[in-house]
């Protein structure tokens, strides 16, 4: 078993961990501990609760000189007002006995105190990415000094819409730092920031772990597309005995929606949903009414889900098969906890089977398929995304490309089109429209008199 001893640490760092009790890494402190002390780029995929904060801010603050400039050198990034305080109050203690500066900043409060704050300097920032915009904009933030950028709750923060405001954060920051992100699901929208921004990023996953797979029987049904998928769920959840705290499972909000309006119709009090277009208090009674048992079935999406810590959840249902393998492994761990047994069970289209081998590849283990009950209607109806895109051939409403304008069609006529005639201009408009001279020609004028 591995003991902090094992990172090689220095002494203030290892008197705060004394003082906080803790002696042994969690697996993600110990596998992200070499990658980011090394100056790596790294991606760490870690649930809510594994100790990530811990992880990245051990290796940084070892290698965080003492410094009296003003510029912080360090950033982290979260995605709500409550990560905030908790990741600052998380690095105040393992600064005990380090002689640095931590500040946290977030929308909904006075943003000149901030300032007030930022002017006297800071070495570890930690912000919400709006406020931290609105304050670099203000000058008084500069982040020309930062050598390190922490991203924490990468996906939850992409699903709240934060990414154009992620992405100008980029451009205002220097070209040469090293770039840590966390998240506790992959996405493609997670993905595609990592390719964009991340130089051959080391990625460290442990989000297999503390899934006891032994403890979860799974199943699987093929099915042909959403309608039949909504068929198949409406009979197994029609056994309210077997199935009496079901976790369903969607791929995204629109299809949450979506499932929630069908199921709506049949379970109208046992159902509730969850996705981050939802508000914060609406959520927080879904999950309540979930946990007492008011409602029966949950449908979430995987970035709201991940800090579910409910008790006995008889079932996890995937509506729809997750791309990423480890989206999986953290779906199916919300039930069969704490030695209980627990059931899990899988819809997967024609389309999701690649996924399907990805999933079972990483368990080293296939899913027994189960064929569809006879009494389920297979329909052959199809939603938006499942239709066909079709390719409009010889549409004699559209143009063909020899019938595009041509360079000169946005041309001005002659008539409208502009010359500069220089000083020649006024003379060429008296002759045209042969004005009278007035008595306000001076050269006329004097002309006049002499006579």
């Amino acid at each position: 078993m591995a003991h902090f001893e094992d990172l090689n640490l220095n002494t203030p760092l290892y008197n705060a961990l004394n003082d906080l009790g803790f002696i042994t890494p969690t697996p993600i402190q110990t596998k992200a501990f070499n990658v980011i002390a090394s100056g790596k780029d790294m991606v760490g995929i870690a649930q809510t609760g594994t100790g990530k904060t811990f992880a990245y801010m051990l290796p940084i603050l070892k290698n965080l000189k003492y410094s009296t400039q003003e510029n912080p050198r360090v950033l982290v990034l979260v995605p709500t007002r409550e990560l905030v305080v908790q990741v600052v109050d998380e690095i105040e203690k393992l600064s005990k006995y380090i002689n640095n500066r931590v500040l946290g900043v977030y929308g909904g409060t006075n943003i000149n105190t901030q300032k007030q704050a930022i002017s006297e300097g800071i070495d570890v920032l930690v912000a919400t990415p709006g406020r931290l915009y609105d304050l670099a904009l203000s000058r008084v933030l500069q982040l020309k000094s930062i050598q390190k950028l922490v991203i924490d709750e990468v996906d939850v923060m992409l699903d709240l819409g934060f990414r154009h405001q992620l992405i100008n954060i980029f451009d205002i920051l220097p070209e040469r730092r090293q770039n840590i992100m966390f998240s506790a699901t992959m996405t493609q929208d997670v993905d595609e920031l990592i390719n964009d921004f991340f130089k051959g990023p080391k990625r460290v996953s442990i989000a297999v772990s503390g899934t006891p797979l032994e403890n979860i029987a799974q199943t699987r049904f093929e099915v042909p597309n959403f309608y039949t998928k909504v068929n198949l769920l409406v009979h197994l959840l029609h056994d309210t005995e077997a199935f009496n705290k079901v976790l369903v499972f969607v791929a995204y909000k629109k299809m949450a929606d979506r499932l929630f309006e069908k199921l709506d119709e049949i379970f109208h009090e046992e159902l509730c949903v969850i996705h981050s277009n939802k508000t914060q208090n609406y959520r927080l009674r879904s999950i309540e009414q979930f946990r007492n048992g008011e409602n029966r079935i949950l449908i979430a999406t995987d970035v709201m889900a991940r800090g579910l810590d409910i008790d006995n959840v008889s079932h996890v249902i995937n509506f729809d098969t997750p791309d990423y393998p480890e989206n999986y492994m953290h779906r199916i761990g919300r039930t069969g906890r704490a030695e209980r047994k627990g059931e899990s069970l899988v819809f997967s289209t024609e389309k999701e089977l690649e996924a399907i081998k990805n999933i079972e590849g990483l368990m080293q283990m296939e899913i027994p398929l189960i064929k569809i009950p006879d009494n389920v209607e297979i329909t052959t109806e199809l939603i938006e995304e499942e239709r066909p895109q079709i390719k409009e051939r010889n549409n004699p409403t559209k143009r063909k490309d020899e019938d595009a304008p041509g360079p000169a069609f946005h041309e001005k006529s002659e008539k409208n089109s502009k010359e500069n005639l220089g000083g020649s201009y006024k003379f060429k408009i008296a002759k045209k429209y042969k004005k009278p001279k007035t008595r306000g020609d001076k050269n006329y004028n004097k002309r006049n008199k002499r006579k």
